[in-house]
């Protein structure tokens, strides 16, 4: 990238400053036009250049801790640090010092530090990707990491670590055939029947995009509908069900869908990936609670968590959060499972799941419900794939990101099958 990525580059810096200062997060940032002024080659370099700094965010402020008397302002600290990013990933020192030095330079506050810029970014060149990749792996902020030691323990949360950094690949759910999509995008099907591309490149120009073949869907987050078995002729409800893999997944295995989500704009993509694969859902703009409509066979509950499972993906996330609302989620989560509960035909059976790593969203949120209602069970997880040691001591299912580490990991996860009394 050379000086013509400018444009590129102080994008990238301003979507790093957004998240870590003002606790944005990328999608929303996106979603509200952020990359919007760039040509499209500019738009995927900003967005791909504040990704790799977020991951390497812990690493590349130990590669600029010895060359700085004290921490700089956030505009000069996230300039060095997507200056160490670039300079470490081989690109030509030149470029990269004098586009970080002029993104400094115009700011009237920082452009007295435009020198340091320049004298520790040229340091920096000098170490390259030798003294890059001699530094441990990215630590998780402390915040997070705190709870997730206490949760698992300190040597699985640094093999959480190792697959946040290396990032994830792409996940695809079949419509029908996974080993005929996996055939025709040069990807694997893994043993939960998912298909998984390394290094995928644009997803819309992948075969069977267009006739509607698959839906992108992370591995972990397939498995929630699986545990249902057969789902062929029974009423469904997949509440909060936005993007709608899952409400994909039900209807391509016959069952009668009713998704329902409170965002219109995110049911619109629901409809949109029903229409491009060519499966049949009812949809439902509600909010989760408005909607009474009852006597399903079976519920699928996704309910709004910390995304803390997800970061492999999302690697913003922990700088853009501090765990603060966490409690008010953990409160909606028991609500929403007494409500889906009370839509469920007798004998009816729910699966409750969250994209999240922390026990409190999942193992506790079922332990609790078993204590809040008599005659509830918990049935044992089954589908291909699941390895017996994920399954907790209260009967649901725990993933994590280091689960499959040397096929990319997976997101953390948590899901259980509840049954209500006949």
């Amino acid at each position: 990238m050379n000086q013509t990525g400018l444009p590129a580059r102080r994008t990238a810096h301003h979507l790093l400053m957004q998240i870590t200062t003002e606790g944005r997060l990328m999608a929303e940032l996106i979603a509200g036009g952020a990359l919007a002024q760039l040509a499209n080659d500019d738009r995927a370099r900003a967005q791909r250049l504040a990704t790799d700094a977020l991951r390497g965010l812990d690493r590349a402020d130990r590669m600029l801790k010895p060359y700085l008397k004290k921490t700089p302002t956030d505009h000069v600290l996230n300039a060095l640090r997507l200056g160490v990013i670039e300079l470490c990933g081989g690109e030509a020192a030149h470029g990269v010092v004098n586009a970080y030095v002029e993104i400094v330079a115009r700011n009237k506050r920082t452009q007295s530090m435009k020198g340091l810029t320049n004298a520790v970014l040229r340091k920096i060149a000098a170490e390259g990707p030798e003294g890059w990749h001699k530094r441990a792996v990215p630590l998780t902020p402390g915040w997070l990491r705190q709870p997730l030691v206490a949760a698992w323990g300190r040597d699985a949360v640094t093999a959480m670590e190792a697959v946040h950094f290396g990032g994830a690949p792409l996940d695809l759910s079949a419509k029908t055939d996974a080993q005929a999509v996996a055939d025709a995008t040069g990807g694997q099907v893994l043993a939960s029947g998912s298909v998984r591309i390394m290094n995928a490149g644009q997803v819309s120009t992948l075969a069977g995009y267009a006739t509607g073949d698959w839906w992108v869907q992370d591995a972990a987050a397939a498995i929630p509908v699986k545990l249902l078995g057969d789902v062929s002729g029974l009423k469904v409800l997949d509440l909060c069900a936005a993007p709608g893999g899952k409400a994909m997944q039900l209807a391509a295995a016959g069952a009668d869908v009713t998704a329902v989500d409170l965002s219109s704009r995110r049911m619109e993509r629901v409809a949109e990936n029903l229409a491009r694969t060519g499966l049949k859902a009812r949809t439902v703009v509600s909010d989760a609670f408005a909607f009474t409509e009852g006597g399903f066979d079976a519920i699928l509950l996704d309910a709004p968590c910390s995304a803390t499972g997800t970061i492999r993906r999302h690697p913003d996330l922990p700088y853009a959060k501090d765990g603060s609302e966490f409690g008010a989620l953990i409160d909606q989560q028991e609500s929403m499972i007494d409500h889906a509960l009370s839509l469920l035909k007798p004998g009816g059976r729910l699966v409750f799941c969250t994209c999240s790593l922390l026990p409190d969203e999942g193992e506790v949120q079922i332990e609790e419900a078993l204590s809040r209602h008599a005659g509830l069970t918990v049935e044992p997880p089954v589908a291909a794939g699941i390895d017996p040691a994920w399954i907790t001591d209260e009967g649901g299912l725990r993933l994590r990101p280091d689960y499959w580490s040397d096929l990319g990991g997976m997101d953390g996860f948590y899901m259980a099958v509840l049954r209500k009394p006949a």
